[in-house]
């Protein structure tokens, strides 16, 4: 039997070679000190390029080629050249940086310092400090307002948002959540930040005209007890009508209506499902699995897993550059 028609009986979904997504997703390994490349349209590994210790968040620089990798165990931001597929620079970052985001126009990085409890604000061409924000204890998460005017940051164990307005170096407001927040996205109309509680098994989502908790979405799995779902990883559809949350320990990533704030679908994945992404066409969610060593690509038309792809040990993000 052909492997296209045996996927198919397996009732795993397939799609045309043509409505295959294209480009390359860049997935950072905490343990392998690399970055593992797959081929999106064939969706199999096709390079792997060392970078500095224990990568984790990885960001899109504005120029569209390169981006910027976080090592926690070096203290740096590794500047990798998407083209060559090599590093062309390394800054310094902070003590054990892990989450951090970019000013819009690319010259000014947040980095959430997790031991000194401060979000920090460097140059982001040299790694020149030039403020460090102090916010709740471990921060993890950092997001900049599309103006670039806030910057939000979680604290894991506060179970805050601080807001923080990084001109005046302070923060402006604290935002109760849910226990242990981790990640955040913005809807593309800018009315709402939507922030995951990993050990809440919620999404908090917040009004961005007062800072305050509009609604609160509790997730449930049949078979599964609350503490086994732990949401980390949230992503947007790009017209905002679809949120797409990863539930960690329950190995699942949810498929959420924005407007009515109702669950439509949960997907089987790798084990601990982390992060996602989704790719430019917006036909395939890409879930790195942290505890089986893999990627599952997702088609969201069907709500189906299409493949699971191994990469390096102990993966934390993808970067998907289309």
């Amino acid at each position: 039997m052909a492997y296209r028609h045996l996927l198919a009986w397996a009732g795993i979904a397939v799609l045309p070679l043509s409505a295959a997504a294209q480009g390359t997703a860049w997935v950072s390994s905490e343990k392998d000190h690399a970055l593992t490349l797959i081929d999106m349209a064939s969706m199999s590994v096709s390079a792997t390029v060392p970078t500095c210790k224990r990568p984790r968040h990885l960001r899109l620089l504005p120029d569209g080629k390169r981006l910027m990798a976080a090592c926690g165990d070096s203290s740096q931001a590794d500047i990798i050249d998407l083209a060559s597929r090599k590093s062309v620079a390394r800054i310094p970052m902070g003590d054990d940086p892990e989450a951090f985001d970019l000013s819009p126009d690319g010259k000014t990085m947040y980095v959430s310092a997790e031991e000194e409890g401060e979000l920090l604000v460097l140059d982001a061409a040299t790694g020149k400090q030039l403020k460090a924000v102090k916010v709740g204890e471990e921060p993890e998460g950092v997001l900049t307002s599309p103006d670039g005017k806030l910057v939000y940051v979680t604290s894991e164990v506060a179970s805050l948002v601080h807001v923080v307005d990084p001109v005046a170096g302070k923060v402006v407001k604290n935002i109760a959540v849910g226990k242990r927040p981790r990640r955040m996205v913005i809807t593309p109309d800018g009315s709402q930040l939507w922030v995951t509680n990993e050990l809440g098994s919620s999404v908090s989502i917040i009004s961005t005209k007062d800072h305050s908790v509009a609604h609160t979405l509790k997730f449930e799995v049949k078979g599964l007890r609350a503490a086994d779902i732990t949401p980390v990883g949230i992503a947007l559809s790009k017209d905002g009508s679809r949120a797409f949350v990863t539930l960690g320990q329950a190995n699942r990533v949810a498929f959420v209506d924005v407007a009515s704030r109702k669950v439509t679908d949960t997907v089987l994945v790798g084990k601990r499902a982390w992060n996602v992404s989704i790719d430019k066409s917006g036909q395939k969610l890409w879930v790195v699995n942290g505890l089986s060593d893999d990627i599952t690509v997702v088609d969201i038309a069907s709500a189906k897993a299409l493949k699971s792809i191994p990469v390096g040990r102990v993966p934390y993000a993808a970067l998907l550059a289309e």
